[in-house]
């Protein structure tokens, strides 16, 4: 078995992470790349890669977004792309959805300006069930993230493009229920893949359907939310705040308003890192298994991008 590896970052430890795994394959690491190869396991491919080698059987992608590998220059379209499944995210992702609501909920931002000013301002308490909290996306992750609010007692609302059931979460499906489901939330979680039907989809029409002084956390893709019309609504106090974890430009240009802007907590893609070795056996077993001539799980659907 030939297996070429192509990761932007990391590549020595994910060779060793493969090769323990797959003891019988040959690994090659780009940019040292073999004419042809079985399984290709990229992340942020080169744009030449597909062009210098020819993948036969599958490719894996080593992350959760496959927007960037399905825009490589000759992804061949008879080879199925396959995403990573959880492999360690969720969790991660459940944690950072949880800080940034319960950072809305109990006024954090509003506390840390009244310390800077030398100010004892106690707000009152909120009513947890007037907090409804929306999650754009309804996937692994969307899952994860509704599960520990739960525990948490937020009351949940869950959009997808097609309806998917989330324990104790209203569900709305398409995009004829996505005003409804904006204006019924308090905290707007974005976890969406980039697809041709999400980019630009939190724009200054659709910020404007959330209550007034509602709070938007987008954890999903940078190009879901439209950055001057995010930044207008904060400006005007329509929106309350946005902690944002993912960007249109990465790492985030300096002179962007973002890095300044009072309104705005922001982290440096670090919601749901990927972890080597869980990733690394979630391949190892679907390679396997396609060698058995078994399905696997996480193949994406180019036409929908995920």
């Amino acid at each position: 078995m030939k297996v070429l590896l192509a990761a932007a970052a990391d590549a020595d430890r994910w060779r060793e992470a493969f090769a323990a795994r797959l003891p019988g394959a040959t690994i090659a690491v780009w940019p040292d790349a073999p004419p042809e190869a079985d399984y290709a396991l990229v992340w942020r491919a080169p744009a030449d890669l597909f062009a210098r080698v020819r993948v036969r059987r599958a490719i894996f992608n080593l992350g959760a977004g496959v927007d960037a590998l399905l825009a490589v220059p000759g992804l061949p379209a008879g080879v199925p792309v396959l995403r990573l499944e959880d492999a360690g995210m969720a969790e991660q992702m459940a944690e950072y959805a949880a800080l940034a609501v319960l950072r809305a909920f109990r006024d954090a931002e509003h506390y840390a300006r009244e310390q800077r000013a030398g100010r004892w301002t106690p707000l009152p308490r909120r009513d947890k069930r007037d907090f409804r909290v929306g999650l754009l996306g309804a996937g692994v992750l969307g899952r994860a993230v509704a599960r520990t609010l739960t525990v948490l007692g937020f009351p949940l609302a869950a959009w997808s493009r097609t309806p998917h059931a989330i324990a104790g979460a209203a569900v709305y499906a398409g995009i004829e229920s996505l005003r409804p489901f904006l204006a019924s939330v308090r905290v707007a979680v974005a976890l969406l893949p980039s697809t041709p039907a999400t980019r630009g989809l939190l724009d200054a029409e659709r910020l404007s359907w959330l209550p007034e002084g509602a709070h938007l956390v987008n954890a999903g893709r940078g190009d879901l939310v439209v950055d001057a019309d995010l930044v207008a609504a904060l400006d005007s106090g329509r929106i309350a705040s946005a902690t944002l974890d993912v960007y249109r430009a990465e790492p985030l240009p300096p002179e962007h308003p973002v890095w300044h802007h009072p309104g705005i907590v922001m982290t440096p893609h670090v919601s749901a890192l990927t972890r080597i070795a869980e990733s690394a056996d979630q391949v190892a077993a679907k390679i396997a298994a396609i060698e058995r001539g078994e399905p696997v799980s996480g193949v994406v659907d180019r036409a929908r991008g995920y």
